[in-house]
């Protein structure tokens, strides 16, 4: 199983949206960051399924991320 950076934005607004730097298309946006979460974990796999389905390659992870405290 292949893991994906979702990156995850808080809008002036205080929505939440989230997105893949590796995997264009896929987005989701809610109302709190645990909404948008959910939201994500549908529609990640199930982007890649169209992706399969529709021959086209599902493109690797080459995101990663790490925290420095300063």
């Amino acid at each position: 199983m292949k893991r994906y950076l979702i990156l995850f934005e808080q809008g002036e607004d205080g929505a939440w949206g989230a997105y893949s730097p590796d995997i264009a298309g896929v987005y989701a946006l809610g109302e709190t960051r645990e909404e948008t979460e959910a939201l994500m974990r549908e529609a990640l796999p199930a982007h890649i399924e169209a992706l399969r389905e529709a021959g086209l390659d599902v493109p690797e992870p080459k995101h990663q991320v790490e925290f420095i405290a300063a």
